[in-house]
């Protein structure tokens, strides 16, 4: 059974008077533990996709469903849940609380999850040791380098245990190396069973994924398992 099925999606934006199809009919299944980049052009609906898969928004027409959920049908509460649930999100920005500890940013996911403090503790210290950042757990991110912030927010996003990590541009901001090491987790976290999901426009990034989808135009114009 597939983790993620998407039927005939199209999300249709009406901008001055036009009618913007951001996504035409896209049709996309999506497997436990598979490693899926998205590429794309500036404006082909990448972004609109990742946020339609991440249950950031909701398609104009079609079906979604995310583990035999019906997503499409869903209102903001039912959404959020699925977002906290079973969705870890990374961004190219980090999106760290500055004033907050490494380990009180990766504790946030579980405080909406409403699980006690002992417990909450205990499970950022393990997600950030799982990262290797044992020693930074009391760390501002203005203490961090950019490698560091970011194994911030992919510990973050592996806290609650998600089905699904999604990643948006999460090399952006980094230099190469920094970007590599990043990449490096990915693929350790990906061997270690997750579903990883992938926007992004540089191929090297998008070579580390097992299958590879490429938007036009809001369709999917190619679709290649490696």
């Amino acid at each position: 059974m597939s983790l993620i099925s998407l039927k005939d999606i199209y999300k249709i934006y009406n901008v001055g008077g036009e009618e913007v199809r951001a996504l035409d009919g896209i049709d996309l299944a999506i497997k436990e533990n598979e490693y899926l980049a998205i590429m794309g052009p500036s404006g082909s609906g990448k972004s609109t996709l990742m946020n339609m898969v991440g249950c950031l928004d909701t398609p104009s027409s079609g079906d979604y469903e995310f583990e035999g959920e019906k997503v499409h049908k869903m209102d903001d509460n039912q959404l959020a849940s699925i977002r906290n649930r079973k969705i870890g999100f990374v961004f190219q920005t980090f999106n760290l609380l500055p004033k907050a500890t490494a380990q009180h940013n990766v504790e946030i996911p579980l405080v909406y999850a409403n699980i006690r403090r002992e417990k909450r503790l205990e499970m950022a210290s393990e997600s950030l040791t799982s990262v290797g950042l044992a020693d930074r757990m009391h760390h501002k991110p203005n203490e961090l380098s950019g490698g560091q912030r970011q194994r911030v927010a992919i510990a973050r996003a592996l806290v609650n245990r998600p089905s699904l990590i999604l990643a948006d541009e999460p090399t952006g901001n980094l230099d190469s190396k920094s970007g590599q090491e990043i990449m490096d987790i990915f693929d350790l976290l990906h061997q270690k069973g997750n579903t990883i999901v992938l926007v992004t426009h540089e191929d090297d990034i998008a070579s580390h994924a097992n299958r590879v989808i490429r938007l036009f135009d809001g369709k999917i114009v190619e679709d290649v398992n490696k």
